[in-house]
């Protein structure tokens, strides 16, 4: 796991200075403190930070390929390198190093982008040729691994693996982009397809993009997607089998390293399966790490000890405690762009807690989206078939209507917060899906901004992308296109950003072998009926796993990392949430309603609502903003 940067000159080949590739690689120490190089050649210089994995005196980087023709930086692991190796020593390949970075550059001269879908792991890279005198920017699949780029006035792109990275260049314009606005209050992140600067881009996952020196770069080219379109035949013991093997191949292949490894154990089913799968490949005890909470009712650490104590696991713990919110500043550090998904507090712990043990930690993140393993994803099931039974033209007038004049009772127990429901029924299927996805809905959106911004944000809404995207997606119903919307959005931009961000920033690498690309693609194979039956999600995983976990782990109501910032932002925090409304940085952007803010903020401190989401999001954003400046 590494951090890289580089500077790329499409207009001729003017020189690179090395000390700015230093810099930019500087700004991400943190995420390679083990190794640090520069190389240039006219017109490109390339950067690295390395955190030292597999190989561990013998691959620094940026690295060049025997033969003198290509040279690459490389954040990620490959974990089927070894059989890349013996294909490509068949073909005439020679390796001086016993690591991953050289088999991607020899895959690239033997096969050229070809060589992509060759590669099983996560990686983001720059390759150079220098033979075709091209720069080969790629993603892997999934979008495990960051990989942000800009082009700038003087015709150079320079490229980063965080945007703190870009942002040690002197000739990045930092001007926000009003629609990132937009999209990060509907989301609570800045989805892939946007950054919060202009002219800043994220190379979207399972994309590749090819630069040269005398022409404009060209646009991303995907490599990758996956296809829900297709269904697999087989009763429940057959598909589970083929399940239970691909789950095996996943975990043990992620558990190749030359550091000490270990894993995260929430006590769901997940972390749990992971740990379970590990242990049984593993002679030795799996170290596992887990946080809990001093809010008892958000406290799952008694799973996981459970867990834990079946399979004689080394274990860690630790307690976050109710005034932990003091992380907010180093939190938004971390994430560069606004990030309010307050589970990156207790995820940033369970890594801190897990790097004084381990270099390494696998994960049980990615099941929920491949397996529907997500409640909004039922319940999109359901409106479904409801949908289906009334025509638009009913159902439209009749759940808006219904919906409209709801009240917003957070306080009421969950059968009786049907306003969200009501409002989703009278929309289409994605238009519904992008409401349950949304944490702040465009109704709320619209009662905060100013109306100079509403004329800045014109036309556009947050969720239409994510409506296009799933009207587009190869898939055959809802619960697919809800599941492919899941993986291809909010898994990259939220999920996997936090992971990558909160794990890096202590110099962990973080492994996910649940997206596993071909897990990933068993499971948009699977019936419906084997994601979902009645209200019981990710249903063929949870049956094929009981062999290993007991059912109070598999079928407990799903928790997640939850963070008590209600409380908090009512607590200690209360003060923060009433100064939001005369805060002389959010005033000077001229975006929102200061008044509206000040009624949401005594709505919630009062008790009278909870805005908790709203609130938090906006503190982040404020705190971002600082850092942008």
């Amino acid at each position: 796991m590494c951090g890289i940067a580089g500077i790329f000159h499409t207009e001729g080949l003017k020189p690179v200075d090395p000390d700015r590739v230093r810099r930019m690689c500087d700004a991400i120490a943190h995420r390679g403190p083990d190794g640090e190089g520069v190389w240039t050649a006219p017109g490109l210089g390339l950067g690295h930070r390395r955190l030292s994995i597999i190989d561990l005196a013998g691959s620094p980087q940026p690295m060049a390929a025997a033969e003198g023709d290509a040279v690459i930086v490389f954040n990620g692991e490959i974990y089927n390198f070894k059989d890349l190796r013996k294909e490509l020593q068949a073909l005439g390949a020679q390796f001086r190093t016993d690591g991953d970075t050289e088999v991607i550059l020899q895959a690239w001269r033997h096969w050229g982008t070809d060589c992509l879908p060759r590669l099983h792991g996560m990686f983001a890279f720059a390759l150079y040729d220098l033979r075709q005198r091209t720069l080969l920017l790629a993603r892997d699949r999934l979008g495990v691994k960051p990989l942000h780029t800009a082009r700038l006035a003087d015709g150079s792109v320079i490229f980063g693996s965080e945007l703190k990275a870009m942002l040690a260049h002197p000739s990045l314009r930092r001007e926000i982009d009003p629609l990132a606005i937009e999209d990060y209050l509907a989301w609570g992140y800045v989805p892939d397809h946007r950054s919060m600067l202009k002219g800043v881009d994220k190379l979207p996952a399972g994309h590749y993009q090819l630069l040269r020196h005398d022409a404009l770069p060209a646009a991303p080219v995907q490599w990758w997607d996956v296809s829900f379109a297709d269904r697999d035949r087989g009763n429940a013991d057959d598909l589970g089998a083929h399940l239970l093997h691909h789950m095996r191949e996943a975990v043990t292949s992620r558990m190749l390293a030359d550091v000490p490894l270990g894993a995260f154990l929430s006590g769901g089913v997940d972390s749990s399966s992971v740990v379970a799968l590990m242990a049984e490949a593993s002679a030795a005890p799996v170290k596992t790490c887990s946080i809990g909470f001093d809010v008892a009712a958000l406290d799952e650490t008694a799973y996981a000890d459970r867990i834990a104590q079946q399979f004689h696991t080394q274990h860690w713990k630790r307690s976050v405690s109710s005034d932990d919110f003091t992380l907010m500043d180093r939190l938004a550090g971390m994430f560069d762009e606004p990030f309010a998904d307050a589970s990156a507090l207790p995820t940033y712990r369970v890594c801190e807690l897990a790097r004084e043990h381990v270099t390494v930690a696998l994960s049980g993140d990615g099941a929920d989206e491949a397996f529907a393993g997500y409640r909004r994803q039922t319940f999109q099931h359901r409106e479904e078939q409801v949908r289906a039974l009334l025509p638009g033209a009913l159902r439209r007038p009749l759940f808006g209507t219904l919906g409209r004049i709801w009240p917003k009772a957070d306080w009421a127990p969950r059968p009786l917060r049907a306003k969200t429901t009501l409002l989703s029924l009278a929309e289409s299927g994605e238009e519904g899906y992008a409401r349950a996805l949304a944490v702040t809905s465009p109704e709320l959106r619209d009662t905060l901004y100013s109306a100079d911004f509403r004329r800045l944000r014109g036309d556009y809404r947050a969720e239409q992308p994510l409506v296009d995207l799933m009207r587009k997606a190869p898939a055959r119903s809802g619960l697919d296109r809800a599941q492919y919307a899941d993986l291809k959005f909010y898994l990259p931009g939220d999920i996997l950003t936090k992971v990558d961000r909160t794990s890096m920033a202590v110099s962990l690498e973080a492994r996910e072998p649940l997206l596993d690309h071909r897990l990933i693609e068993f499971g948009a194979r699977l019936p419906e009926r084997m994601r979902v039956r009645g209200s019981t999600g990710k249903w063929i995983v949870k049956q094929t796993m009981r062999r290993y976990l007991p059912d109070d782990v598999l079928f407990r109501p799903k928790m997640g990392f939850v963070t008590p910032i209600a409380q908090w932002l009512r607590g200690p925090l209360a003060g923060e949430a009433r100064g939001l409304a005369s805060d002389s940085v959010l005033a000077r952007t001229g975006w929102f309603d200061s008044s509206r803010i000040a009624s949401l903020s005594d709505d919630h401190i009062c008790g009278r609502a909870d805005h908790s989401r709203l609130i938090w999001q906006l503190l982040m954003l404020r705190r971002s903003l600082d850092l942008l400046g």
